[in-house]
């Protein structure tokens, strides 16, 4: 696993060195960390982890369409987007800053456009 340095208030992950990851891989059994991630998630165990994006648009209430209409983009840019295949650059990523701050605001804005779906 990464290791941590306590340089003062703070504690610091290091990137592991190539010597350090391949022994931490070699350590590893695979097969029982697999079976022990399936018996979590039948026991109700798991848990759903959403991209900061998903959690914007999802908090503020907009469906994909009305969301990528507010960023000017595709819904296929967006579904990218929300699933890591690309990175939204410039304005984008302040709108969806701000989206994060304050879901209130793009449900405004949705609600005044003319052709809000």
């Amino acid at each position: 696993m990464p290791m941590t340095t306590d340089g003062g208030k703070a504690k610091t992950k290091l990137p592991m060195t190539d010597a350090q990851l391949a022994a931490w891989e070699a350590s590893r059994d695979l097969d029982a960390e697999l079976l022990e991630s399936v018996r979590q998630m039948k026991r109700g165990e798991g848990t759903v982890v959403y991209s900061p994006l998903i959690a914007a648009r999802k908090n503020s209430g907009l469906s994909q369409t009305q969301f990528a209409q507010l960023l000017g983009v595709s819904v296929r840019t967006l579904q990218g987007w929300e699933q890591g295949r690309k990175q939204p650059s410039g304005a984008a990523r302040t709108l969806i800053a701000l989206a994060q701050r304050h879901p209130d605001i793009l449900r405004e804005l949705a609600q005044a456009q003319p052709n809000a779906a």
